[in-house]
């Protein structure tokens, strides 16, 4: 038999074998664990990828909304434009003027001098504005559009003791329109407001086409043409565009828009006549009709330095005596502009009674008139970001082209949601964004009219029955 002390060996060797499973075991844990903390931080940090994804996702659809808007915007001031590119190379800028020929009234030795006096006031008006553009090469084109009521006028200067008859001014309007190719005076008679429907319609075209450079409205003695003009000075391309033509002095409501003005009383009667209505007409079957009503009747002409001649009339004697032109220059120079129209502030524009659809109507925006102009008239630059103040921050940061560190009250924002409300959302009524900052219907119905000159908003986005304040295509 063996003793005891032969054991020792194997008890030895089973002695360092438990030693090394225990160090085994011991580096499985210290391995797991390592493992195991080394997922736990890829795992915090695909959840802080996953939450910055979600963000980026967010603002990419904002982006995309937006981007989708202003191309929405862009393709409808550039919806009038022809596609055709051979089409568009043969479009020229110009300047038209729009005249109300029964308020703004030519001085009376143009108009006695008939056909003659009518080529030498288009002329004068020609070179009104031809000289100033610098029209040595004849890129600037200028048309001149007078809605007039032809028998109305006749009876209107006798009334102011005119020595113009009714022959003289029939002769002055063709001498007038046959001056210049692109020079016109229209008779439309003595249907009611059929002056001031057609002049506004054809301002409303002319100021879609980008090749318009300027628009003249002679139109300052007529409080009537207010709303329209309220339309367009409220919006900042548009309001640069246009002036009023000054004969007798502007209005007060229109004064009050603060729109350019200009006087050409050199070419124009500026006195009012005295408060002298027109006689009674009886029916008849002429061609044109009683004088259009605008709210002041235009004074009597002053006299120019010009006088009537036996001898024939032709193109020498027309230039021989074309008086010299008042000095303006384009972009047409502005009077000091009169004072804001008051208006009472934190106003909002009544709510139409109707459910526009699943989203309903969208929550109405007090709003301080004076405020929303101020914020209007913001250029270029410096307008304020509609996404960096109403959803902020703007994802764009120091590439977007608009106005980020100003520090809005809480007027001038609601200024801004306002003027974001008016461009369309591209979901309409199915929009699902609960802080959406654009309109899901026409924010501008007042009283069932929609007042906005340029509506962007469809028909079936306003109330049913909805009249339309201005022409929509």
């Amino acid at each position: 038999m063996s003793g005891i002390m032969d054991f020792l060996p194997r008890y030895q060797q089973f002695e360092l074998e438990i030693s090394q499973h225990h160090q085994f075991v011991k580096d499985l844990m210290i391995y797991a664990d390592q493992v195991e903390k080394k997922l736990q931080q890829e795992n915090a940090d695909l959840r802080r990828q996953l939450q910055e994804a979600k963000f980026d996702l967010e603002d990419a659809t904002n982006s995309r909304r937006d981007l989708q808007q202003r191309l929405i915007t862009a393709e409808a001031r550039a919806g009038f434009v022809s596609q055709d590119e051979g089409e568009s190379q043969g479009r020229k800028p110009y300047v038209v003027l729009l005249l109300d020929g029964n308020g703004l009234l030519f001085k009376e030795d143009y108009v006695k001098l008939g056909r003659e006096g009518g080529a030498q006031a288009a002329i004068d008006l020609r070179n009104v504005i031809a000289a100033q553009c610098n029209d040595t090469t004849g890129e600037i084109k200028v048309i001149t559009k007078i809605y007039v009521d032809a028998v109305g006028l006749s009876r209107l200067l006798r009334s102011c003791g005119s020595a113009s008859s009714a022959g003289c001014v029939r002769e002055f309007m063709l001498g007038f329109s046959q001056a210049e190719t692109s020079f016109d005076f229209i008779d439309v008679g003595d249907h009611g407001d059929q002056v001031r429907l057609k002049l506004t319609d054809s301002a409303s075209w002319h100021l879609k086409d980008s090749d318009c450079k300027q628009i003249l409205l002679g139109v300052s003695h007529d409080r009537g043409f207010t709303p329209f003009i309220e339309g367009v000075v409220a919006e900042e391309e548009l309001n640069k565009r246009v002036t009023v033509l000054e004969g007798q002095p502007t209005h007060q409501k229109i004064r009050s828009t603060g729109v350019n003005i200009i006087a050409f009383d050199r070419i124009f009667r500026a006195d009012a006549p005295a408060d002298k209505p027109p006689p009674p007409r009886s029916n008849t079957s002429s061609s044109s009709a009683a004088v259009s009503t605008p709210e002041s009747v235009p004074a009597a002409p002053a006299s120019i330095p010009a006088a009537a001649t036996s001898a024939p009339m032709t193109w020498a004697t027309i230039t021989r005596k074309a008086t010299p032109p008042p000095v303006i220059t384009l972009p047409i120079p502005l009077k000091t502009a009169a004072p804001a129209r008051s208006v009472s502030a934190n106003k909002t524009p009544p709510q139409p009674n109707w459910n526009p659809g699943p989203r309903g109507l969208d929550a109405p925006i007090p709003l301080n008139q004076s405020v929303l102009d101020t914020v209007k008239k913001r250029k270029e630059s410096s307008k304020l970001c509609n996404n960096h103040y109403l959803r902020g921050p703007c994802t764009k940061g120091d590439d977007c082209c608009f106005e980020h560190n100003y520090k809005p009250n809480k007027e001038e924002l609601n200024a801004i949601a306002f003027l974001a409300r008016l461009n369309p959302c591209t979901s309409g009524q199915e929009c699902d964004v609960d802080n959406c900052i654009y309109g899901h219907h026409c924010p501008s119905v007042v009283n069932n009219v929609c007042v906005h000159p340029f509506c962007k908003f469809r028909a079936e986005e306003h109330p049913p029955g909805t009249k339309y304040k201005f022409p929509r295509e």
